[in-house]
C-alpha cells in the first residue's frame, strides 16, 4: 500500500449529511483513518438522500454517501447514552482530529463539548461547522443553502437585471464549506503538532462565502472602497457580442467573443464584417439584434459544439461547450490526466466518480477502501478498546451500538 501523508492522523467523525462529511473526505483520501461515528440503526441521514444505484431507495446505495465518505471506516454509537458518551471518550484519547457539524447546542449538551474532550486529550484538533458559527444572535438558527447563499453570498448580484435574485445549482455552499473547514483543521493540525496544545476551529456557513466563493470579494471590496453596489446585470445584453451561452446542434456553447475581436470573429465565421459592422456601436440594440438573426444564429444553429469551439480555436476566439454529465465521463482532457477514480463496493459494485482533486507524487491521493456499510467497522474499532464479541452484543442489545 503507498504510503500517503496524512497515514499517521486519526480522524473521529462525528459529521453528517454533506459539508462535514466532505471536509473528513478530503482527509480519508490522503490517508487519515477516519472513524466514522454514525447513529446506530439510522447511520448518516446521507444514506437516504439521492441519487441511488439503479433507483433503489437503500441505504447502502446513495451515490451522494458513497462519493462523501470513502476510505472511511464506519461504527455505529449512541452518543444519547452514558455508556454511549465514555466510549467516545475512549476513542478520542488517541485521536488527532474529531470533527462535528451539530447544531452548536448538541455537543455541549452531551458533555462533549472542546472545554471537555481538550481535558482528555490536550493535543486534540476539534472541528465544528454550522450554520452561523457557535458564537453570536443567529448560532441556533436553522438554515438551508438558499438562505445561507443569500445572506453570505453573493446571491444578491446573480441574475438577470431588475429580475429577482437567483442561487448557484445543487449544495454549492455546503462543498465550499467542508473544503474551507478542511483546509482550517489541516492548519490548526500543524499548529497542535508544533506546539504541544490543542486547537478548537470555528466554521460559519455563512461567513465561508464572505471571500472564498464567485464574486464576493470584489463586490465587498468594491462597497468598502467606493460604496458601490454592485447591481445585476444582463450579461449578454451589455458585454461585446457575440459573447454568452447560445444554442447549437446538439446542445449548448459558451463563446466569449465580441465586436472589439471583430476580425477575429470574422475568421471564425469565415465572412467578411468589418465593412458592415466595423462603425457599429456595441450597444446599438437595432444592429445587434441584426446580427445575431442574419448572421450568427444561421451560422452556429447548424453546426455542433465540438465544430464551433474547433472553429472559435482557429479564430483565436475562446469558447468551450456546455457539457453534460455524460460528456465529462467521456472528456480525453479528464482521461488523459486520471480524474476518474474507480470504485468497488461491496453492494453496488464498481462506479465510477470524481478522484484526485491535485496531482503531486509527493502527496499521493487513493481510494483505499469504498465508503462503509452501516456499523462495518464496529468490532475491528472496539476490540481495539479492548471489547470483546460478548461485549459488542450486550452493548447492541442495550441500543448503544
Amino acid at each position: 500500500m503507498v504510503e500517503q501523508p496524512l497515514s499517521d492522523v486519526r480522524i473521529l467523525d462525528l459529521t453528517w449529511y454533506i459539508s462535514g462529511p466532505n471536509c473528513t473526505k478530503l482527509f480519508a483520501d490522503y490517508g487519515a483513518d477516519v472513524i466514522k461515528v454514525e447513529r446506530s440503526g439510522e447511520g448518516d441521514p446521507a444514506r437516504r438522500m439521492g441519487p441511488f444505484y439503479q433507483d433503489d431507495p437503500h441505504p447502502e446505495k446513495s451515490g451522494l454517501f458513497l462519493y462523501l465518505n470513502t476510505n472511511k471506516r464506519s461504527i455505529t454509537l449512541n452518543l444519547k447514552t452514558e455508556t454511549g458518551k465514555r466510549i467516545l471518550k475512549d476513542l478520542a484519547e488517541d485521536a488527532d482530529i474529531l470533527v462535528e457539524n451539530f447544531n452548536p447546542h448538541v455537543m455541549p449538551s452531551l458533555g462533549l463539548d472542546y472545554e471537555t474532550l481538550e481535558k482528555i486529550n490536550p493535543k486534540l484538533v476539534m472541528t465544528s461547522i454550522s450554520n452561523f458559527g457557535q458564537t453570536g444572535p443567529y448560532r441556533d438558527f436553522k438554515a438551508s443553502e438558499l438562505i445561507i447563499y443569500g445572506m453570505g453570498g453573493a446571491m444578491c448580484t446573480t441574475g438577470v437585471g431588475d429580475c429577482e435574485p437567483v442561487k448557484k445549482g445543487m449544495n454549492v455552499i455546503q462543498y465550499q464549506g467542508g473544503t474551507m473547514a478542511a483546509t482550517a483543521t489541516m492548519i490548526a493540525l500543524y499548529a497542535a503538532r508544533a506546539q504541544g496544545i490543542g486547537q478548537y476551529v470555528d466554521v460559519s456557513l455563512m461567513e465561508s462565502q464572505m471571500g472564498s466563493i464567485d464574486r464576493r470579494m470584489s463586490e465587498l471590496l468594491a462597497y468598502e472602497y467606493n460604496g458601490e453596489l454592485t447591481p445585476r446585470m444582463d450579461i449578454a445584453g451589455l458585454l461585446q457580442y457575440p459573447y454568452g451561452i447560445f444554442p447549437c446542434a446538439d446542445g449548448y456553447v459558451d463563446v466569449a467573443g465580441g465586436f472589439m475581436f471583430l476580425n477575429r470573429i470574422e475568421k471564425v465565421l469565415k465572412m467578411p464584417l468589418m465593412e458592415r459592422y466595423g462603425g457599429v456601436n456595441q450597444f446599438d440594440v437595432e444592429r445587434r439584434e441584426e446580427f445575431f438573426a442574419d448572421i450568427w444564429y444561421p451560422w452556429i444553429m447548424e453546426r455542433t459544439r465540438r465544430e464551433i469551439v474547433e472553429a472559435c480555436q482557429e479564430g483565436r476566439v475562446m469558447s468551450g461547450p456546455i457539457n453534460t454529465t455524460e460528456d465529462l465521463l467521456r472528456e480525453p482532457q479528464f482521461q488523459e490526466r486520471g480524474f476518474w477514480a474507480e470504485i468497488d463496493h461491496p453492494v453496488v459494485g464498481k462506479l465510477t466518480c470524481p478522484g484526485m482533486p491535485a496531482i503531486s507524487a509527493e502527496l499521493p491521493w487513493e481510494i483505499r477502501r469504498p465508503a462503509p456499510l452501516l456499523g462495518e467497522h464496529n468490532e475491528e474499532v472496539y476490540a481495539s478498546l479492548g471489547y470483546t464479541r460478548e461485549d459488542l452484543m450486550k452493548l447492541r442489545e442495550g441500543g448503544i451500538i
